[in-house]
């Protein structure tokens, strides 16, 4: 394994080339920050995207989804089919996960911006069917939002088990892109009278607050109060 993905026509930016990056490292941890990823694919000749909660575990990610939802439909034993001991031909995807670092302000309306950190990976999704693999699966999407959450709740059912379905998706035609520092005002509006700079935007988490028949006498976990 390299410490970086290799590019690709998909993967190389038409516009702005020297943001990209496809560093192995950099992609983990823009993705490892994030919550929501959003999943594009083609439904009856027309884009569908939909938002979602993912997980990752080495160059593998991992879309939940319920059984009846869309994509898994298509992805899935319910969709193309497959020779016996066969995977199902997939569904071809397109998955981003953006963060907004901060707003831009420029002296002009056109060089207004963003700073941002990006990952768009492309790809075959496969509905995972193996139940080790799902129970893995769904341990890692609960503690990508929060780590350490899944040894410290109940596990799904089989009743539960059977109404959630997971997608694969492996890391390899990935790019990231990320855009730092500040406004690139042109030189002649140096000099006018307009605020130009950047305002830093932070994700923070508020004091959590316990469920209306949450028992007192249980302690707030180590792993929420480092939140």
């Amino acid at each position: 394994m390299t410490d970086s993905y290799e590019p690709t026509g998909r993967t190389i930016p038409t516009r702005s080339r020297h943001r990209a990056s496809y560093d192995r490292a950099a992609v983990h941890s823009i993705l490892d920050e994030a919550y929501v990823c959003h999943l594009g694919f083609v439904r009856d000749g027309a884009p569908v995207v939909l938002p979602t909660l993912y997980g990752r575990i080495g160059d593998r990610l991992y879309v939940h989804g319920s059984t009846g939802s869309r994509p898994l439909r298509m992805a899935g034993a319910g969709g193309a089919t497959a020779s016996a001991g066969e995977e199902a031909p997939g569904l071809p995807v397109c998955l981003t996960v953006t963060h907004v670092d901060g707003l831009v302000l420029a002296r002009s309306a056109f060089h207004h911006s963003i700073n941002y950190r990006s990952v768009v990976v492309h790809g075959t999704a496969h509905q995972v069917t193996d139940p080790e693999e799902l129970r893995t699966a769904l341990d890692a999407l609960v503690d990508h939002v929060v780590p350490g959450r899944s040894y410290d709740s109940r596990p799904a059912n089989a009743k539960e088990l059977a109404a959630t379905a997971v997608l694969r998706l492996d890391l390899d035609e990935v790019s990231a892109k990320v855009r730092t520092g500040g406004p690139n005002d042109e030189p002649e509006d140096a000099t006018l009278p307009h605020w130009s700079g950047v305002i830093p935007v932070r994700k923070s988490y508020g004091t959590p607050i316990p469920a209306d028949d949450h028992d007192p006498a249980i302690a707030l976990p180590d792993y929420l109060s480092v939140l």
